[in-house]
């Protein structure tokens, strides 16, 4: 009845599903735009359209191929909060080379029919968190040629953003005061909870801040709330966090301090780092089981 009466509707659950399920696979990448408070041009025709074509071009395929666009909004709900979050979707599909396939055919015996295969590359725009994930065969490198296309048409004004891995957070390590092993060749003077975020059953949020030498986020919530503070409070959820890692002055440079947040269910914002600094913080976080194991590189069939 789905596919005969709402057939768009049912595609649209389907991409969905696919995205949700290949998020974190080798067929998926998201990337985070700085927060500038520049606004996106997510529903200008002509970016749209500029951006379809650079897809095709991407994809390499000949012009004349028959391709169609499908721009709509869904609504993702946060497994903890129950916040929603509105996301603009698109799914770009793109007419493949035919391929042939045996199949039962009306006499009940084997009969060979000639397929059109379908391409489909699916971007989901989180403008409120600035995130934009792209799913597509063909490599990192592809994936970052649409991102680079996105940036251009759709925020040309921002700087180009970079790819941030979203993994599952683990926030329970921080519930208490955290041990950050280091060792002397990661170069770090000092690491430091910055920012504690919760959300409470009752439906409220708090964030806290705190940063300085003399006290530490854990003694100021102590200090301030003691066994009232959302740590040891039941009923408060650690749902985010800001982490600050200092880095030990080179040759008589200024002392560089790289800024974290993590926030439930598997966002981890590292903006404007450098590769080998992204690598290095990951490294570190999964080193203080901030991290939830790497997901298993593998593609996942999607359900027709």
């Amino acid at each position: 009845m789905l596919a005969i009466d709402h057939p768009k509707i049912l595609e649209r659950v389907t991409v969905q599903a696919s995205l949700m399920q290949r998020t974190g696979g080798k067929n998926w990448s998201a990337f985070q735009f700085d927060d500038d408070g520049k606004l996106w041009a997510l529903g200008d025709e002509a970016a749209r359209a500029s951006f379809v074509a650079d897809a095709i071009a991407i994809l390499d395929l000949p012009e004349h191929r028959k391709r169609e666009a499908d721009w709509y909004t869904s609504i993702r709900v946060h497994p903890i909060t129950g916040e929603e979050t509105e996301i603009l979707q698109a799914t770009i599909y793109v007419e493949a080379s035919a391929e042939s396939e045996l199949t039962f055919g009306p006499s009940d015996g084997l009969e060979r029919q000639v397929v059109q295969r379908v391409l489909e590359v699916g971007i989901a725009c989180n403008a409120k968190e600035r995130i934009v994930e792209i799913c597509a065969r063909g490599g990192k490198k592809i994936r970052d040629e649409y991102a680079s296309s996105f940036s251009k048409h759709f925020a040309p004004q921002s700087a180009p953003p970079v790819e941030t891995p979203r993994r599952d957070v683990l926030l329970n390590a921080l519930g208490s005061t955290p041990s950050f092993p280091t060792e002397p060749a990661d170069g770090i003077a000092n690491v430091e909870v910055s920012s504690l975020e919760f959300y409470s059953a009752g439906g409220g949020f708090a964030r806290f801040e705190r940063r300085g030498d003399d006290e530490t986020i854990y003694q100021f919530l102590e200090r301030q709330f003691g066994g009232r503070s959302p740590i040891n409070a039941t009923g408060w959820t650690i749902i985010g966090a800001t982490m600050r890692i200092a880095l030990t002055p080179q040759d008589g440079k200024r002392a560089k301090t790289l800024t974290v947040t993590l926030r439930s269910p598997n966002t981890t914002t590292i903006p404007n780092k450098t590769e080998a600094e992204r690598q290095f913080v990951m490294n570190l976080l999964e080193r203080w089981n901030l991290l939830a194991t790497r997901p298993e590189q593998f593609d996942v069939i999607e359900a027709n």
